[in-house]
């Protein structure tokens, strides 16, 4: 796997690099030699935070760990991210998505049965026109952590959710 590896309010030290690439060379046994890993190290006051993108054809793997130290929060990350390939192999494989990201013995073994991923639930409702800030009050009277609606400003369907630390994110559709 190649690195790319930045630092946010930090110097990314050798050692620093080293650890990270020897924990996350632990996921080399899934991907082909040519997979880029994008490794951002953040550090805010005793805030150590990791953020690992790995694009993958369609879709993208991704974790993001904090603790109060930098090689705790390497090892988390490490750790998410096998469990998130894990499962992401047997909607790969079910849904027969071509793999040529990943090398042949991550295809071929398996990690779980098909009934660990199923939907239980399925709901229905109408979608009405309003601004972002009230999707928000919208989802928190539900309490629910995400809310899908029109947006008014776009006239296109969007989704707003719950972020750590109080915040709120929004998702939306480009062009």
């Amino acid at each position: 796997m190649k690195y790319v590896i930045v630092g946010k309010n930090m110097e990314v030290t050798e050692s620093l690099k080293d650890a990270v690439t020897q924990k996350l060379d632990k996921l080399d046994k899934f991907f082909s030699p040519d997979t880029e890993v994008h490794v951002t190290l953040q550090v805010n006051r005793d805030r150590h935070k990791i953020e690992v993108t790995i694009p993958v054809r369609d879709n993208i793997i991704r974790s993001e760990q904090v603790s109060n130290d930098m090689y705790v929060s390497i090892d988390l990350v490490e750790e998410v991210i096998e469990r998130q390939l894990k499962k992401y192999k047997s909607k790969l494989i079910k849904r027969h998505q071509e793999a040529a990201a990943f090398k042949r013995e991550y295809i071929e073994r398996s990690y779980f049965d098909e009934e660990d991923i199923r939907i239980v639930r399925k709901k229905q409702f109408d979608l009405k026109p309003m601004y972002p800030e009230d999707a928000c009050v919208q989802m928190e009277l539900l309490g629910h952590n995400f809310y899908v609606f029109i947006n008014a400003e776009t006239e296109q369907i969007a989704v707003v959710y719950k972020r750590k630390g109080s915040t709120y994110g929004m998702i939306e559709p480009e062009g």
